[in-house]
């Protein structure tokens, strides 16, 4: 039985109450991550200030950014407050602090120049120069959480769009099994597994799904004789061996139902800032693997050295590093350098592959092997260093 496609109606109240759930998954990430990470203190950096009659001494300081601790000591003969102001507003304050005593206080401060009362409200105020220090620069290029929201909405989307793209094309492959026409199946396989690769990097969490979806026979004990082995690679194993064809109408409807899963819980997923690379890290670093192992170099283009496949990589890659791309420009420059020329190298590497705007079915030699797996192993590596980059772990 094929499945109708979802209306546009209800493809936009899908985006939309998945986004529901990403701002709201983002809002908790971005509480419990802060709220936990305590910020850095400098070594042994500590200032103390006596106040004395209406002055502090000292009346004029400079410290880094970041934490400093304050001691301050009352020499005068009443109880006094002592205040660090930006403009009208209190960074932080001692109160009542007795005569003859003392009371410390540590507080961060951001580069900039700041006001200190000493004692009495009335009194001369002091001066607190905060300079820019390593701790500072590094937090300022940290990208805040406002900054996630955008690209992680947009990869939200794409991920939306993307599994009605595969949706659509699986159906479409599955129709033509049901009806026994294997060549135009054949000829459809390739752009509805390119679609799946598309979205891969986030689907591979659902551990089930995908090992029912996509998992190669080599993982089944009993490999292609498995009952086990099913989804994606089952059917083009039927495919190119003609006697299994016939058995492949209800693997179709199995596939079509586990992509219908796949849907709903990529609609609910809770996406968090650190999966966007290290979703696609994961992927990348994975199918480097499978390329680096000794295939043969005979027979039809299958698993991971399809062409079609490949693109679908370099298209779901390549948009995530676009994402980060505004981050990655004021956080880690050199990185974001390195993408662009990642992905020109495995665009340059593609382009023997392609016939116009469609990939060529045809199996990568040894050798071409070899220099695809490099690439997205430099990929990965990228992809590796990006969390840490942007202030995520």
């Amino acid at each position: 039985m094929t499945r109708t496609s979802s209306s546009p109606l209800m493809r936009v109240a899908l985006v939309g109450s998945a986004l529901l759930v990403l701002l709201g998954g983002i809002a908790f990430w971005y509480a419990s991550n802060r709220s936990g990470r305590t910020p850095r203190t400098t070594d042994g950096h500590a200032v103390t200030v006596t106040i004395r009659g209406k002055v502090c001494d000292p009346n004029d300081i400079t410290v880094p950014a970041g934490k400093t601790t304050f001691t301050i000591v009352n020499e005068t003969q009443r109880a006094l407050e002592w205040e660090i102001l930006d403009g009208v507003m209190v960074i932080d304050e001692r109160e009542n602090i007795a005569p003859g005593l003392r009371q410390t206080m540590t507080v961060k401060l951001e580069p900039g120049e700041y006001d200190i009362t000493c004692g009495l409200l009335n009194n001369p105020r002091g001066k607190l120069h905060v300079t820019s220090s390593a701790e500072s620069d590094a937090e300022a290029a940290r990208p805040s959480l406002e900054t996630y929201v955008g690209p992680l909405a947009e990869y939200q989307v794409y991920l939306l769009t993307e599994a009605e793209t595969l949706d659509s094309s699986a159906q479409a492959l599955v129709a033509a099994l049901k009806a026994g026409q294997l060549d135009k199946a054949r000829r459809l396989y390739a752009p509805a597994h390119q679609s799946y690769v598309r979205i891969e990097a986030a689907a591979q969490v659902f551990g089930d799904l995908e090992a029912r979806l996509n998992a190669r026979a080599d993982y089944y004990e009993k490999k292609t004789a498995d009952p086990a082995f099913q989804g994606f690679r089952r059917i083009e194993y039927g495919l190119a061996n003609g006697s299994e064809a016939r058995a492949l109408g209800p693997v179709g409807d199995k596939l079509l139902a586990d992509i219908a899963t796949l849907k709903e819980r990529l609609a609910g997923i809770e996406l968090k800032p650190e999966h966007l690379a290290g979703f696609t890290e994961k992927q990348f670093r994975r199918l480097s693997d499978s390329l680096g192992a000794v295939q043969s170099a005979s027979g039809p283009a299958t698993g991971d050295d399809s062409p079609a496949d490949l693109q679908g990589l370099y298209e779901s890659g390549s948009k995530v590093a676009e994402l980060l791309s505004p981050l990655l420009v004021k956080a880690n420059p050199a990185l974001d350098k390195a993408f662009n020329a990642d992905f020109a190298a495995f665009d340059k590497a593609l382009a023997p592959l392609r016939t116009g705007d469609t990939m060529r079915a045809v199996k990568l030699d040894p050798a071409q092997r070899r220099a695809m797996a490099a690439i997205l192993a430099k990929i990965a590596a990228d992809f590796g260093k990006t969390n840490a980059a942007l202030g995520l772990t």
